[in-house]
């Protein structure tokens, strides 16, 4: 039987060193399974600086979409980060909140379907007011309602504040 335990925060909240020193408590050859897509060059560098950070004991996956088609049999995989991966839906569906919520859900069902220990780390940004953007105010509503489908269906469930975890679930 698959666990999941899902770990939001805001920006620079301490949620990736977290997600990551838990995963190393719980194997020491854990998964990172980054879901950012690759941008621009000075991304690439940015990507691959945090590659060559965590360090040799990780097994380094790139993913930008397709987490289901991947069998993590018995491992300890960290999704680093939901925010990053919902944006390439977002991106790739023209702002379809409905086809990007969908389309997620598959995957995330998917991957579940595997027994091992998944640590999903996402931004929590409905925090901070609206933003004037329709665009930026879409993509808030899409990434709230993903939040909560992961939240409510994990069996753990951590936010971040100044690189504090509190438990909440």
């Amino acid at each position: 039987m698959s666990k999941v335990i899902y770990v939001s925060g805001g920006q620079k909240s301490g949620k990736t060193t977290f997600a990551q020193n838990l995963a190393l408590s719980l194997s020491k050859n854990p998964i990172y399974l980054a879901t950012s897509r690759v941008w621009d060059e000075d991304y690439k560098k940015r990507i691959d600086r945090h590659k060559s950070d965590r360090g040799d004991e990780w097994t380094n996956i790139e993913e930008e979409k397709y987490i289901s088609k991947y069998k993590f049999e018995n491992k300890v995989v960290l999704i680093d980060c939901v925010t990053l991966w919902m944006t390439n839906f977002f991106y790739d569906n023209n702002q379809d909140i409905g086809k990007c919520i969908e389309e997620a859900k598959t995957e995330l069902n998917g991957l579940l379907k595997t027994d091992a220990t998944y640590i999903i780390v996402s931004n929590e940004i409905g925090l901070g007011g609206t933003p004037a953007n329709k665009m930026a105010c879409k993509f808030i509503d899409m990434l709230g309602l993903i939040n909560q489908y992961i939240a409510n269906s994990s069996d753990e469930t951590y936010i971040m504040f100044s690189g504090i975890p509190v438990k909440i679930k």
